[in-house]
Protein backbone atom coordinates (compact mmCIF):
# COMPACT_ATOMS: atom_id res chain seq x y z
CA UNK A 1 0.00 0.00 0.00
CA UNK A 2 2.65 2.44 1.31
CA UNK A 3 4.41 1.73 -2.23
CA UNK A 4 1.73 2.40 -4.53
CA UNK A 5 0.92 5.84 -2.62
CA UNK A 6 4.46 7.07 -2.94
CA UNK A 7 4.91 5.83 -6.65
CA UNK A 8 1.42 8.19 -7.20
CA UNK A 9 2.81 10.84 -5.03
CA UNK A 10 6.10 10.62 -7.06
CA UNK A 11 4.35 11.28 -9.93
CA UNK A 12 2.21 13.34 -9.34
CA UNK A 13 5.04 15.60 -8.17
CA UNK A 14 7.04 14.99 -12.12
CA UNK A 15 3.92 16.64 -13.26
CA UNK A 16 3.81 19.78 -11.15
CA UNK A 17 7.04 20.33 -12.31
CA UNK A 18 6.03 20.42 -15.72
CA UNK A 19 3.14 22.08 -15.49
CA UNK A 20 3.24 25.71 -17.16
CA UNK A 21 3.28 28.33 -14.54
CA UNK A 22 -0.40 30.05 -15.79
CA UNK A 23 -2.02 26.91 -14.20
CA UNK A 24 -1.53 28.50 -10.98
CA UNK A 25 -4.55 26.87 -9.38
CA UNK A 26 -3.50 23.22 -11.22
CA UNK A 27 -0.38 23.39 -9.59
CA UNK A 28 -1.78 23.88 -6.38
CA UNK A 29 -4.09 21.53 -6.51
CA UNK A 30 -1.98 18.81 -7.45
CA UNK A 31 0.90 19.84 -4.90
CA UNK A 32 -1.09 19.67 -2.01
CA UNK A 33 -2.52 16.19 -3.52
CA UNK A 34 0.74 14.72 -3.91
CA UNK A 35 1.89 16.26 -0.53
CA UNK A 36 -1.12 14.68 1.33
CA UNK A 37 -0.01 11.32 -0.56
CA UNK A 38 3.41 11.23 0.31
CA UNK A 39 2.52 12.20 3.63
CA UNK A 40 0.08 9.38 4.26
CA UNK A 41 2.75 6.96 2.86
CA UNK A 42 5.09 8.25 5.08
CA UNK A 43 3.08 8.01 8.05
CA UNK A 44 1.65 4.32 7.16
CA UNK A 45 5.55 3.25 6.35
CA UNK A 46 6.98 4.66 9.92
CA UNK A 47 4.80 4.37 12.55
CA UNK A 48 3.28 1.60 13.92
CA UNK A 49 1.88 0.36 17.52
CA UNK A 50 5.05 -0.03 19.70
CA UNK A 51 7.81 0.76 17.16
CA UNK A 52 9.09 3.41 14.62
CA UNK A 53 10.69 2.76 11.55
CA UNK A 54 14.00 4.81 10.72
CA UNK A 55 16.53 5.64 7.82
CA UNK A 56 18.77 7.61 6.07
CA UNK A 57 16.12 7.46 3.08
CA UNK A 58 12.74 8.13 5.30
CA UNK A 59 14.75 11.28 6.98
CA UNK A 60 15.44 12.54 3.27
CA UNK A 61 12.01 11.49 2.21
CA UNK A 62 10.04 13.76 4.85
CA UNK A 63 12.94 15.97 4.53
CA UNK A 64 11.23 16.78 1.20
CA UNK A 65 8.08 16.14 2.29
CA UNK A 66 8.01 19.46 4.24
CA UNK A 67 10.20 21.19 1.41
CA UNK A 68 7.00 21.01 -0.03
CA UNK A 69 4.86 22.30 2.18
CA UNK A 70 7.22 24.80 3.11
CA UNK A 71 7.02 25.87 -0.88
CA UNK A 72 3.20 25.62 -0.69
CA UNK A 73 2.96 28.06 2.16
CA UNK A 74 5.82 30.24 1.35
CA UNK A 75 4.05 30.27 -3.02
CA UNK A 76 1.19 32.17 -1.45
CA UNK A 77 3.29 35.18 -0.06
CA UNK A 78 6.04 35.27 -2.63
CA UNK A 79 6.46 34.56 -5.96
CA UNK A 80 8.36 30.98 -6.00
CA UNK A 81 7.20 29.32 -9.27
CA UNK A 82 11.24 28.90 -9.64
CA UNK A 83 11.50 26.93 -6.86
CA UNK A 84 8.57 24.66 -7.74
CA UNK A 85 10.83 23.20 -10.92
CA UNK A 86 13.95 22.82 -8.25
CA UNK A 87 11.94 21.09 -5.43
CA UNK A 88 9.54 19.06 -7.30
CA UNK A 89 11.51 16.94 -9.05
CA UNK A 90 13.69 16.25 -6.11
CA UNK A 91 10.66 15.79 -4.10
CA UNK A 92 9.79 12.90 -6.57
CA UNK A 93 12.86 11.33 -5.92
CA UNK A 94 12.92 11.06 -2.65
CA UNK A 95 9.60 10.08 -2.83
CA UNK A 96 10.85 7.01 -4.01
CA UNK A 97 13.65 6.22 -2.15
CA UNK A 98 11.78 4.13 0.85
CA UNK A 99 10.26 2.02 -1.16
CA UNK A 100 14.02 1.14 -2.47
CA UNK A 101 15.93 1.47 0.88
CA UNK A 102 13.32 0.49 3.85
CA UNK A 103 15.27 0.99 6.78
CA UNK A 104 15.04 -0.34 10.14
CA UNK A 105 12.86 -0.73 12.52
CA UNK A 106 13.31 0.65 16.38
CA UNK A 107 11.03 -0.69 19.30
CA UNK A 108 9.82 1.95 21.63
CA UNK A 109 8.20 -0.58 24.04
CA UNK A 110 10.19 0.10 27.46
CA UNK A 111 11.04 3.17 26.51
CA UNK A 112 9.39 6.80 27.99
CA UNK A 113 6.63 7.40 26.03
CA UNK A 114 8.53 11.14 24.83
CA UNK A 115 11.06 8.72 23.03
CA UNK A 116 8.68 8.87 20.03
CA UNK A 117 8.23 13.13 19.97
CA UNK A 118 12.20 12.89 20.01
CA UNK A 119 12.14 11.23 16.85
CA UNK A 120 9.65 13.17 15.45
CA UNK A 121 11.30 16.28 16.47
CA UNK A 122 14.90 15.49 15.09
CA UNK A 123 13.10 14.55 11.86
CA UNK A 124 11.57 17.63 12.15
CA UNK A 125 14.65 19.74 12.88
CA UNK A 126 16.74 18.05 9.98
CA UNK A 127 13.94 18.62 7.71
CA UNK A 128 13.84 22.11 7.45
CA UNK A 129 17.77 22.13 7.83
CA UNK A 130 18.00 20.58 4.52
CA UNK A 131 15.86 23.07 2.97
CA UNK A 132 17.37 25.70 4.62
CA UNK A 133 20.59 24.11 2.96
CA UNK A 134 18.72 23.64 -0.23
CA UNK A 135 17.91 27.45 -0.90
CA UNK A 136 21.10 28.43 0.21
CA UNK A 137 22.46 26.70 -2.87
CA UNK A 138 20.19 28.51 -5.01
CA UNK A 139 20.93 31.44 -3.73
CA UNK A 140 24.98 30.49 -4.28
CA UNK A 141 23.72 29.53 -7.86
CA UNK A 142 21.20 32.87 -8.25
CA UNK A 143 24.45 35.19 -7.20
CA UNK A 144 26.76 33.52 -9.81
CA UNK A 145 24.40 33.89 -12.35
CA UNK A 146 23.57 37.25 -11.47
CA UNK A 147 27.27 38.25 -11.67
CA UNK A 148 27.71 35.88 -14.86
CA UNK A 149 29.30 38.21 -17.93
CA UNK A 150 27.66 35.73 -20.13
CA UNK A 151 24.85 34.20 -18.64
CA UNK A 152 24.18 30.64 -20.16
CA UNK A 153 19.94 29.65 -20.88
CA UNK A 154 18.33 26.37 -20.30
CA UNK A 155 16.20 24.46 -17.70
CA UNK A 156 17.90 25.93 -14.55
CA UNK A 157 18.88 29.66 -15.76
CA UNK A 158 14.89 29.77 -16.33
CA UNK A 159 14.23 28.43 -12.98
CA UNK A 160 16.79 30.57 -11.19
CA UNK A 161 15.36 33.87 -12.88
CA UNK A 162 12.26 32.78 -11.54
CA UNK A 163 13.39 33.15 -8.44
CA UNK A 164 12.90 35.97 -6.00
CA UNK A 165 15.35 39.13 -5.55
CA UNK A 166 18.45 37.70 -3.28
CA UNK A 167 17.23 39.98 -0.26
CA UNK A 168 13.93 38.23 -0.28
CA UNK A 169 15.42 35.05 -0.72
CA UNK A 170 18.15 35.53 2.56
CA UNK A 171 14.93 37.04 4.75
CA UNK A 172 13.29 33.60 3.70
CA UNK A 173 16.20 31.48 4.47
CA UNK A 174 16.76 33.20 8.14
CA UNK A 175 13.29 32.51 8.58
CA UNK A 176 13.89 28.72 8.32
CA UNK A 177 17.39 28.20 10.29
CA UNK A 178 15.61 30.21 12.96
CA UNK A 179 13.05 27.47 12.89
CA UNK A 180 15.19 24.66 12.08
CA UNK A 181 17.34 25.87 14.99
CA UNK A 182 15.04 25.94 17.67
CA UNK A 183 14.13 22.57 16.40
CA UNK A 184 17.51 21.50 16.92
CA UNK A 185 17.80 22.48 20.26
CA UNK A 186 14.89 21.04 21.16
CA UNK A 187 16.33 17.22 19.88
CA UNK A 188 19.83 18.35 21.94
CA UNK A 189 17.85 19.21 24.81
CA UNK A 190 15.57 15.89 25.05
CA UNK A 191 18.48 13.44 23.74
CA UNK A 192 20.48 14.84 26.71
CA UNK A 193 16.98 13.59 28.66
CA UNK A 194 16.73 10.24 27.31
CA UNK A 195 20.78 9.47 26.98
CA UNK A 196 20.76 9.64 30.66
CA UNK A 197 18.01 7.15 30.88
CA UNK A 198 19.30 5.04 28.44
CA UNK A 199 23.27 5.02 29.33
CA UNK A 200 23.57 6.65 32.82
CA UNK A 201 25.38 9.61 31.38
CA UNK A 202 24.47 12.99 30.72
CA UNK A 203 25.57 12.62 27.05
CA UNK A 204 26.81 9.37 25.03
CA UNK A 205 29.68 11.40 23.37
CA UNK A 206 29.45 8.91 20.08
CA UNK A 207 29.41 10.22 16.38
CA UNK A 208 25.56 11.52 16.44
CA UNK A 209 26.09 13.93 19.43
CA UNK A 210 29.35 14.79 18.64
CA UNK A 211 28.24 16.23 15.28
CA UNK A 212 24.91 16.93 16.26
CA UNK A 213 26.25 19.57 18.83
CA UNK A 214 28.76 20.64 16.36
CA UNK A 215 26.07 21.55 14.11
CA UNK A 216 24.23 23.73 16.74
CA UNK A 217 27.48 25.73 17.48
CA UNK A 218 27.77 26.75 13.60
CA UNK A 219 24.28 27.35 13.45
CA UNK A 220 24.23 29.45 17.07
CA UNK A 221 27.31 31.09 15.53
CA UNK A 222 25.48 32.11 12.07
CA UNK A 223 22.70 33.71 14.01
CA UNK A 224 24.90 35.28 16.76
CA UNK A 225 26.97 36.82 13.98
CA UNK A 226 23.79 37.77 11.79
CA UNK A 227 22.15 39.73 14.90
CA UNK A 228 25.15 41.51 16.21
CA UNK A 229 27.85 41.62 13.10
CA UNK A 230 25.10 41.53 10.44
CA UNK A 231 26.33 38.68 8.57
CA UNK A 232 25.07 37.73 5.20
CA UNK A 233 25.72 36.84 1.75
CA UNK A 234 28.44 34.05 1.23
CA UNK A 235 29.24 34.42 5.22
CA UNK A 236 25.80 33.33 5.38
CA UNK A 237 25.93 30.53 3.04
CA UNK A 238 29.15 28.77 4.03
CA UNK A 239 27.53 28.63 7.99
CA UNK A 240 24.18 27.09 6.92
CA UNK A 241 25.88 24.41 4.55
CA UNK A 242 28.78 23.48 6.91
CA UNK A 243 25.95 23.29 9.60
CA UNK A 244 23.96 20.76 7.51
CA UNK A 245 27.10 18.91 6.34
CA UNK A 246 27.82 18.43 10.41
CA UNK A 247 24.50 17.55 10.80
CA UNK A 248 24.15 14.90 8.01
CA UNK A 249 27.40 13.24 9.44
CA UNK A 250 25.34 13.07 12.79
CA UNK A 251 22.73 10.65 11.38
CA UNK A 252 21.87 10.47 7.81
CA UNK A 253 25.46 9.88 6.14
CA UNK A 254 25.99 6.89 8.96
CA UNK A 255 22.99 5.42 8.33
CA UNK A 256 23.33 5.26 4.89
CA UNK A 257 26.74 3.79 5.00
CA UNK A 258 25.13 1.05 7.46
CA UNK A 259 22.20 0.73 5.27
CA UNK A 260 23.36 0.84 1.77
CA UNK A 261 27.56 -0.27 2.22
CA UNK A 262 27.33 -2.64 4.69
CA UNK A 263 23.87 -4.03 5.30
CA UNK A 264 23.19 -3.54 8.67
CA UNK A 265 20.79 -1.97 10.68
CA UNK A 266 19.83 -0.15 13.70
CA UNK A 267 23.34 0.75 15.60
Amino acid sequence: MQTYLLIAAALLYAVCALLPSPRGSLISAVTALAWLLHGAALWLDMVAPGSVRIGFALMISAALWISVAAYWIENRNFALDGLRRLVMPCAAAAALLPAVFPGSVLQLEGRAPAFGWHIAVAILAYSTLTIAAFHAVLMALQETRLHARNPQAGWLATALDQLPALLTMEKLLFRLIWIGFVLLSLTVLSGIVFSEQLFGTVLKWDHKSVFALLSWFLFAALLAGRRWRGWRGKTALRFTLAGFATLVLAYVGSRFVLEVILHRGLA
